[in-house]
């Protein structure tokens, strides 16, 4: 991996003061599923200029990769992409999910634990787990258990971080303990907006939530605390949305079977839980 460069101390700048003083001057990383997660954090990612994991390249079922598109977001903000960078596909992970290859996720958050201890990232900002896409939720036992691993490893304890993906209110309504608003200025919402929309591969999706939600849900973004232990069982409803829209795309013909919560996903949050006991 490339050495990550960490902010420069004592910088003053309005991007910069957008954090929290305690989190100034640290090293981030940002963890997330796909490319073009990046986008809701788009005022942290500036400020922070984290180093940033993605698991898969976002090609979903049509096999076009968005990696260039976050590639460019990174480059305008000055955040670095990190060792797992698009390395895998959608349909790749859904395999892995649908065959319960609990090593293969065990293997990927042992990795991700190792590259945050040589990059001595003192904290993770990443997906949360939502029901909506399995991926997302893997990503987010992913960074939890490799969370989990760091503080067994070192002295100092990493934080932990999520962001809503798919809940575009991102309000400030129902906050949370030790849960960080970033409340971006016009200047920050500008650039924003520019990178959400010049994102070809999402454009569509961003118009209409321009359309649905108005300008608002770009003006603030949440990081919630997330707690030491990994967590075995996500709190989303039964069944989750990917199962139903899952059930679509296989009688459209797009995949051959349905990943589902409690035979597929549990089985390796369960296997990264005991991962982390034992090591």
């Amino acid at each position: 991996m490339e050495s990550f460069t960490p902010p420069a101390a004592g910088r003053t700048s309005a991007v910069e003061n957008l954090l929290p003083e305690d989190l100034r001057d640290l090293r981030a990383a940002l963890i997330v599923a796909h490319p073009g997660h990046e986008l809701r954090v788009h005022g942290w990612l500036e400020a922070a200029r984290p180093v940033v994991y993605v698991l898969t390249d976002g090609s979903g079922h049509s096999g076009q990769s968005r990696l260039d598109s976050t590639s460019s977001v990174l480059a305008r903000t000055r955040a670095q992409p990190g060792k797992l960078y698009g390395r895998f596909t959608d349909v790749q992970v859904y395999a892995a999910i649908l065959d319960k290859r609990v090593d293969f996720f065990v293997e990927l958050a042992e990795e991700v634990a190792q590259s945050l201890l040589s990059d001595e990232v003192h904290y993770i900002v990443g997906d949360a787990a939502e029901g909506y896409n399995p991926t997302h939720d893997l990503c987010r036992a992913i960074i939890d258990t490799a969370a989990a691993l760091v503080n067994k490893r070192r002295v100092n304890p990493i934080l932990n971080y999520k962001f809503p993906v798919v809940d575009a209110g991102n309000s400030i309504a129902g906050e949370d303990a030790g849960e960080i608003h970033l409340q971006l200025g016009d200047a920050s919402i500008a650039r924003k907006l520019d990178a959400a929309r010049s994102y070809k591969e999402l454009r569509n999706d961003i118009n209409g939530l321009i359309s649905e939600m108005g300008v608002a849900s770009f003006e603030v973004e949440e990081l919630r605390p997330v707690g030491t232990a990994p967590s075995v069982e996500w709190k989303v409803e039964e069944p989750p949305f990917y199962e139903r829209y899952g059930e679509k795309q296989v009688a459209e013909g797009h995949y051959d079977r349905v990943i589902r919560y409690r035979e597929h996903l549990l089985p390796i949050g369960e296997a990264l839980a005991d991962y982390v006991q034992k090591s």
